[in-house]
């Protein structure tokens, strides 16, 4: 018989019984470990994929950890509906039950400090993007700037440059103007971040996508996620709005193609932050 092992979703303090329907990892039920006033939410799986060795094979597979990654977050949110919530990271999994009691025991005041800071409070995610190829059409003749641009790298003296010395030309002032959009971006997104902050109780910033998980072949320059009261939510989303319209009609100010995206609302997995020790565990994190 195939040894198991038990995957741990998240922590809370206030433990429903709604989510246990909710199928979790591989389609194994969802079931509850309590100790005092915190309640961890759990499956089994077989440790012949989420032990320490076949784990490490198994997270080269994509479309594997994909799926894994997906009956996690619907087991979280499920948990989150019913009260404050600790999500934990990704394929975190322990050898039996009693090591996720002593856990409890050992970070009570850590989980309950989490707890009530994200009470009432959900995530929201904000992505900006500008199109880079905005900045090609500027300088490849599109637009008058662009010939311009053109013209003012010409040398002194010289009316008519030949195919390659206009080729390079358009090069440079299309590189110049990339540039110049990266920083247009780049500023308008530090206004977006600062906005949002004066609407949520806090913010970060995590490093931007790779075009092959974001699905976006734009520039990525605001990845956030913001902890925002429940009753605020609307007011967040209204300024997301706001900024959207005025980077959308600024142009020169914001770069042509530059596109503000909202999801949410989430469990608060940017904010619940508690780091979990890895000895004893037949699996890991990430």
């Amino acid at each position: 018989m195939t040894e198991s092992g038990i995957y741990l979703y998240a922590v809370t303090s206030e433990a429903g019984d709604a989510c246990l329907s909710v199928r979790g990892v591989l389609g194994e039920p969802v079931r509850k470990i309590g100790v005092g006033d915190l309640a961890a939410y759990v499956s089994t799986v077989p440790l012949d994929q989420f032990g320490e060795e076949p784990l490490a094979r198994l997270l080269e597979d994509l479309d594997w950890v994909g799926e894994v990654a997906r009956a996690h977050h619907r087991v979280v949110e499920a948990v989150a509906e019913a009260g404050p919530t600790a999500p934990v990271r990704l394929v975190t999994v322990y050898s039996g039950e009693e090591q996720v009691r002593e856990l409890l025991e050992r970070r009570h005041d850590d989980f309950l400090a989490v707890l009530s800071r994200v009470a009432g409070r959900r995530e929201w995610g904000v992505k900006a993007y500008v199109d880079p190829e905005a900045a090609s059409r500027m300088a490849g003749g599109g637009t008058a700037g662009g010939d311009a641009s053109a013209r003012r790298e010409a040398p002194a003296g010289r009316t008519g440059a030949g195919p390659g010395t206009a080729y390079l030309q358009r090069r440079k002032a299309n590189l110049h103007n990339r540039e110049d959009l990266w920083r247009h971006a780049v500023a308008w997104a530090e206004r977006l971040h600062a906005a949002l902050g004066e609407v949520a109780v806090a913010g970060r910033r995590h490093r931007p996508q790779d075009p092959q998980l974001s699905g976006r072949k734009e520039w990525m320059v605001l990845n956030g996620a913001y902890l925002v009261e429940e009753d605020r939510s609307a007011e967040f989303a209204a300024a997301v709005a706001a900024f959207r319209e005025a980077a959308t009609e600024s142009g020169t100010g914001a770069g042509p193609g530059m596109d503000v995206e909202l999801t949410g609302p989430w469990a608060p997995y940017s904010f619940t932050a508690v780091e979990l020790e890895t000895e004893g565990r037949e699996g890991g994190a990430r």
